[in-house]
């Protein structure tokens, strides 16, 4: 009987011990996967996250402040290592740069002052990458160092510049890559700023005065956020090898090209006293001079039509941005800025082309802008090598002359060709049926209105008119009209309607169209809004009937 009893306490024993020790695995287990979420949700932390838990420096971790601390300790030593190191990497940069009016910018003297930066944050990124750590560190600097410009103007005055009240707030990017079973177990570095998030700075003139000569703050100050931004800002980066290597496939190299189409701006500030503004635009992805690219002067208009074509090289569709500036030319003097607008490549699809109205501002870094400056109209189309939209391009790279929109336009040609160089000619015949007009506004006094809309191809000026409508705001015409195109990629269609009066006519509103839709997609019907209207639209039909030519060049 006791051996009974003892056996079932046995079991029973046995039993219980199990089902602690599994209770006691289960919580293990729930407290591993609870600890291990939230470490990687503490490695997936931005900068910004670890500023919001660590408010203040007494909060920062010990090892951060350690850094801190020594980085303080010797940084007189940097400054001296440091300073001249700095001046002759820089002032190459900034004779790159160097603003028209200017013959001569270079240092006279260039310190990096007595207060060391100071790191406020860090995160480590998860890119997907197996073979590097990528680190983000953020940096302020609100530094007394001794800097001073020796400019001289295309005048030959000599003037020594002063730079003060320096203050910069970033995030630099650290990129340890490819990583190594050797010490310190990676082969280079790649360090970058990501993100700029101030950079304030003063200039004056020792023993002067910097607005006697008009506009040279204002280019010093573009001169040298240019330099900086484009030297070290993501994607540019700079590789520093630490074992000895090869590492070009560090370093930033073209992954495609921007094809983009200048159409028009409208409704622009005037910034002329007497008159109207003389428009003209500057467009660039990196702010290198070589790469920036200028449209012509359009004189005395506020709304002027460019139509023009430039091709830029993209680096990093994912971080890069177009930026586009519109200016008033001033003459002799320097031109004044009405606005500017940029577009994120990001948002780009290969191949496709994107017709978009931006908003031109005054500052990129100012969100609320109620003020109208303006609007640009651009036609964009990104081309990554070696895809080109999915099309086979008939010309080899080192044979064409053509933009990425004409390979687009002209990738289903049939037929060999020649490995000449050779100019592309979209030639055709173009039918445009004018439909109808709504909502019109009232132009006669005395009735309605009597439209008519009038069609001129900008580039030969070949013209036609619809007929007379008589007192009415929502006129129907299913007229055709047939107009031979020369070059269809750089030519457009001007849509004016117009108020029939006895004693002469009465402006309603424009469409301006370029060809580009219609090539490429042979025939489309949309409703465009009348621009110079109070209300009004008009609805068009088009189509296309190509007939390509090639010319050799």
């Amino acid at each position: 009987m006791g051996f009974i009893v003892g056996v079932v306490l046995g079991v029973i024993i046995g039993l219980a011990i199990i089902v602690i020790f599994v209770k006691s695995e289960n919580n293990r287990s729930k407290h591993r996967i609870h600890l291990a979420r939230t470490i990687a949700g503490l490695s997936r932390m931005t900068v910004e996250d670890s500023r919001k838990l660590l408010p203040s420096p007494d909060w920062y971790p010990s090892w951060l402040n350690w850094l801190n601390l020594h980085l303080t300790k010797i940084w007189p030593y940097v400054d001296q290592a440091a300073s001249e190191l700095i001046r002759a990497s820089v002032e190459p940069m900034l004779e790159e740069y160097r603003p028209a009016l200017l013959s001569s910018l270079k240092f006279s003297k260039f310190t990096l002052g007595t207060v060391a930066p100071q790191f406020t944050g860090v995160s480590v990124i998860e890119d997907g990458g197996k073979d590097g750590i990528t680190m983000e560190l953020e940096m302020n600097w609100d530094g007394n160092p001794n800097i001073i410009l020796a400019i001289k103007t295309r005048l030959g005055v000599a003037l020594p510049v002063q730079v003060k009240d320096i203050g910069f707030t970033g995030v630099f990017r650290l990129i340890f890559k490819p990583l190594v079973d050797e010490f310190p177990c990676f082969g280079a570095i790649c360090y970058s700023l990501r993100e700029k998030k101030k950079m304030d700075f003063k200039f004056k003139v020792i023993g002067g005065d910097i607005s006697t000569i008009p506009g040279l703050s204002d280019a010093l100050e573009e001169t040298m956020h240019n330099a900086i931004e484009d030297s070290i800002m993501w994607p540019v980066r700079k590789v520093v090898p630490i074992i000895p290597g090869d590492y070009s496939d560090l370093e930033l190299k073209p992954v495609g090209t921007l094809e983009v189409k200048l159409v028009q701006a409208k409704d622009l500030s005037n910034k002329d006293l007497i008159g109207k503004s003389d428009p003209f635009a500057k467009l660039y992805i990196r702010p290198l001079p070589a790469r920036m690219k200028t449209s012509r002067t359009i004189n005395n208009d506020l709304n002027p039509i460019w139509n023009e074509h430039f091709e830029f090289i993209v680096e990093d569709k994912s971080t890069q941005h177009l930026f586009v500036k519109v200016y008033d030319d001033e003459g002799l003097q320097a031109a004044e800025l009405i606005g500017l607008a940029q577009v994120t490549l990001s948002e780009l699809v290969p191949g496709k082309v994107k017709d978009v109205w931006l908003n031109l501002v005054k500052d990129l870094d100012v969100r609320r802008d109620n003020k109208n400056r303006g609007q640009v109209h651009l036609e964009l189309l990104y081309c990554p090598y070696g895809m080109e939209n999915g099309f086979t391009n008939p010309f080899g790279s080192t044979v064409s002359s053509l933009t990425s929109f004409e390979k687009v336009l002209k990738s289903g040609s049939n037929g060999a060709m020649q490995q000449k160089r050779k100019e592309v000619i979209i030639r055709g015949v173009l039918s445009i049926t004018v439909i109808s007009a709504e909502d019109l506004p009232v132009v006669d006094l005395l009735g309605k209105a009597d439209p008519y809309v009038v069609l001129t191809m900008k580039k030969t000026a070949s013209r036609t008119k619809t007929r007379v409508v008589n007192n009415n705001l929502n006129p129907m015409w299913n007229q055709t009209f047939d107009f031979v195109v020369e070059d269809g990629l750089h030519d457009m269609l001007v849509l004016e309607v117009w108020d029939h009066d006895t004693f002469g006519k009465d402006f309603i509103g424009r469409c301006i169209l370029t060809l580009t839709r219609v090539i490429l997609e042979g025939e489309f019907t949309e409703c465009f809004k009348l621009d110079g209207a109070k209300s009004g639209s008009l609805t068009v039909s088009l189509k296309w009937n190509a007939q390509t030519l090639y010319r050799d060049t």
